[in-house]
């Protein structure tokens, strides 16, 4: 464990960073390259959640089968597994900006198809690519934050990292319900605004120092390898993240019906400013999280995850509109603490030449769960009814938020990467 953690220190990245700068005409800061791949990281939700405002128009406009809109949200996180599955350590070969800048790539030309998109053929499409780019970003950003990070700053990236994914969740949801109740060509413009918002990143990418793999062995098509030695850590890892991304299941799969309900509105932007209540008190618990050691902050999660979707349950069962709202904010405390704990504890035993692919791994579970839960409570949800469903997701979110505190209270794993809290 403590060999582990010496390999993460802050010395041992900035070395290899060092030695794989190229000299060009224009290369970032270390400041500004944090801020840029925090930009990634935000990108990948924003990515993710930007289509479901416009989910509803299309079915309308072009007459859609349920199937057909249920294959449209089925291909990303298909893909985005997929994606995980065989290129989930790229990075650690070819280095963090190179992946950076084939999965914005692949990301920007996934919205194009969904600015254009003249039939179902383009969404299907742009979805896929969107699932590629998520994939290949996901874990290169995340672990370039961690070695941008100033020295002794690795908690404080961690946490930056679980508030720039919330950022990203509530542009979506803010700027999408906007866009898609008060501009005009509403299945265009969000896009388009989001096209400019990648095309911005990427140029910045592009100014990130050069980097070799920090990997010795040869890049081959593999699934995300975790060493033996840290696969303990990985686990509790990985059910802290599992937990964390069905809270979103939950709020973006069956909570926008339930406000839909609550509420009585027909206005894109008010569900969706509702719904972003849960990203950004979870964006606002992020930035709070980096006063925490990783201990605290995994059973405070565990905890507010249990009480906010019991709340969740209740709010649906009742219709009772603040219990939603009380919900709704606990839950994304739940969800940022989760993640920000997941995040540092890897980030605390982690090799640099293991740490994008140990990244990857945690990404593949959260992705997995997202993917399966939320097709599985969409089956249950037209079969047996909302409130069934919602209990059913309830319930599920419930056993894994215990799970979590209970290992969180056991395991050694945490209460380690809590001592060791920036000794690097």
């Amino acid at each position: 464990m403590t060999e582990a953690i010496c390999l993460t220190s802050g010395c041992c990245d900035r070395d290899r960073l060092d030695a794989g700068t190229v000299r060009r005409r224009f290369v970032l800061s270390r400041r500004a390259s944090f801020w840029v791949s925090a930009g990634v990281v935000a990108h990948t939700l924003w990515t993710s959640a930007a289509p479901a405002m416009v989910y509803r128009i299309y079915a309308e406009q072009w007459h859609l089968a349920p199937t057909t809109t249920t294959a449209i949200f089925a291909i990303y996180p298909i893909v985005v597994v997929l994606t995980l599955l065989g290129f989930g350590d790229l990075s650690d070969h070819i280095g963090r900006r190179a992946t950076m800048l084939i999965g914005l790539a692949a990301s920007l030309a996934g919205v194009f198809a969904f600015a254009v998109a003249p039939d179902v053929a383009w969404l299907l499409a742009g979805r896929a690519l969107m699932g590629a780019g998520v994939g290949l970003t996901a874990s290169p950003s995340t672990a370039a934050m961690m070695e941008f990070a100033a020295e002794g700053q690795s908690q404080r990236a961690a946490s930056i990292a679980a508030a720039a994914q919330a950022a990203g969740f509530a542009a979506a949801l803010l700027l999408g319900g906007a866009l898609v109740e008060y501009a005009p060509y509403p299945t265009r413009v969000p896009f388009w605004l989001l096209f400019a918002v990648l095309a911005v990143l990427l140029v910045a990418t592009w100014g990130l120092p050069r980097q070799t793999g920090v990997s010795a062995s040869r890049w081959r098509i593999r699934m995300p390898y975790v060493p033996r030695n840290l696969r303990g850590v990985f686990m509790l890892a990985s059910l802290a993240a599992l937990t964390a991304y069905t809270h979103g299941v939950l709020i973006l799969s069956l909570g926008g019906q339930v406000a839909h309900d609550l509420v009585g509105s027909s206005n894109a932007f008010v569900n969706g400013a509702i719904l972003a209540l849960f990203p950004v008190v979870s964006g606002i618990t992020g930035v709070a999280a980096k006063r925490l050691d990783v201990r605290v902050a995994m059973i405070s999660g565990a905890v507010a995850s249990a009480v906010g979707v019991g709340l969740f349950a209740f709010a649906a069962a009742r219709h009772v509109l603040p219990v939603f709202l009380a919900a709704t904010a606990t839950t994304g405390i739940g969800y940022s603490l989760l993640f920000f704990a997941a995040l540092a504890v890897v980030n605390h035993v982690a090799a640099p030449q293991h740490r994008g692919g140990i990244f990857a791994a945690l990404y593949l579970v959260a992705y997995l769960s997202l993917g399966s839960v939320a097709l599985a409570l969409g089956v249950i949800a037209r079969s047996e009814g909302l409130g069934f469903a919602i209990e059913i997701g309830a319930g599920v979110i419930a056993l894994l938020s215990l799970a979590t505190l209970g290992c969180s209270l056991a395991c050694p794993i945490v209460r380690n990467a809590a001592d060791s809290r920036d000794r690097n």
